[in-house]
């Protein structure tokens, strides 16, 4: 029953979105209706298909190399105090910087293949895991450490057994933004400079008012968006079983 639910609701905003194009009469380069988007995914999808495998593989790509730069920085300034006092600023910064403004310049670094990409997800990628693992790291229980320390245990051992354990569903919850975010950044350093992808296609539909190319190339960036995140989450809770979901299930 739970797995109609969705569908339902997509049901519904199809209905609506078809109601919507009927009843203003609006013309297909403004906003064409989802027969019309159907029909393209169909004709176009080998495709379309081609473009989404090389958006995926940004945004897993960028997944993986945001997670772990982010999980080694939330390391060395849980860690360590002078990291804290000088580079805590400079992170908490950098997300002041809008991708938009540095996605050029990462085209010109790494040029118009897929590495740009890759870092555009990673940095975009990268803050949701720091911030979310150093506050694990940094909120572990009191009575652990205490309990630690009297049991003779290093600042290793400490980290080890009692402080990662106790921050992994903190890092588990960063994951699950980082999948979500992370079709952004690929999307984005496409749209500056690529040969190929989802957003490659989007530009270049828009350009050329092929609204329905774009929607569906949309359409399947949501489900390629989805299916990460439902990954990511599988993933995520077979290997932090110790974080039980605990809201009422109906």
């Amino acid at each position: 029953m739970s797995a109609l639910r969705p569908l339902a609701v997509f049901a519904v905003l199809l209905v609506a979105w078809q109601t919507l194009v009927w009843a203003l009469a609006l013309p297909p380069f403004i906003l064409p209706p989802p027969s019309r988007v159907a029909v393209t995914l169909a004709e176009r999808w080998d495709f379309l298909a081609v473009q989404a495998a090389t958006t995926l593989a940004e945004m897993v790509l960028g997944l993986a190399a945001g997670a772990v730069f982010g999980a080694a920085c939330a390391l060395v300034l849980a860690q360590f105090a002078p990291a804290r006092r000088w580079l805590l600023p400079l992170v908490i910064a950098s997300q002041a910087i809008p991708i938009f403004a540095i996605a050029p310049l990462l085209v010109i670094w790494f040029g118009y293949g897929i590495v740009s990409k890759v870092v555009a997800a990673a940095l975009v990628i990268f803050f949701a895991v720091t911030s979310t693992f150093y506050d694990g790291l940094t909120r572990t229980e009191r009575g652990f450490i205490d309990l630690a320390r009297v049991m003779g245990a290093s600042r290793v051992r400490l980290l080890l057994h009692v402080r990662l354990p106790a921050a992994l569903p903190a890092l588990a919850s960063g994951l699950r933004v980082a999948a979500v975010v992370a079709p952004i950044g690929a999307v984005i350093g496409e749209w500056v400079g690529a040969s190929a992808g989802l957003g490659f296609v989007m530009l270049h539909a828009n350009a050329r008012m092929q609204t329905d190319l774009m929607f569906a190339a949309l359409f399947i960036l949501a489900i390629v968006g989805v299916a990460l995140y439902h990954a990511v989450d599988y993933a995520l809770r077979r290997l932090v079983p110790w974080q039980p979901v605990t809201v009422a299930q109906d």
